[in-house]
């Protein structure tokens, strides 16, 4: 049985109210997961072992959250991403909008690419 783009969002929006003690009509597709929802670093893990949890998915460390790639000084320079830590995050983040982030590059904004919507399209990519 395959789940409706609605369906999926309604169980992200159900993980993201537990995880993160929030309301339920704060979660809205466009809401940023830190800067709208309050979410650190800690819950991310939180997230993911109840999305897992949530919908029988594997999501492997690094799959959904790429912290990794600002790590590295291959992709970061003085704290902007560079072209090639864009291309790795597009190629890592195909279910995000990376558009708005690319105008910037700024490292400390690179939790602003995580919106409920792309929590919901990163699990409805898992599920198929």
């Amino acid at each position: 049985m395959t789940m409706s783009e609605q369906d999926i969002f309604e169980k992200v929006r159900d993980v993201l109210v537990d995880a993160l003690a929030v309301d339920e009509e704060e979660v809205t597709p466009e809401a940023r997961l830190v800067g709208d929802l309050g979410a650190e670093s800690i819950d991310f893990l939180d997230i993911v072992f109840r999305l897992e949890k949530a919908f029988g998915i594997k999501i492997e460390q690094g799959e959904i959250f790429p912290a990794n790639v600002l790590d590295d000084a291959r992709y970061v320079q003085d704290g902007k991403v560079t072209d090639d830590g864009m291309a790795e995050l597009r190629k890592r983040l195909p279910h995000a909008n990376l558009d708005e982030f690319d105008a910037s590059r700024a490292v400390d904004e690179f939790s602003n690419v995580f919106t409920v919507s792309t929590i919901a399209k990163f699990v409805a990519t898992k599920l198929k």
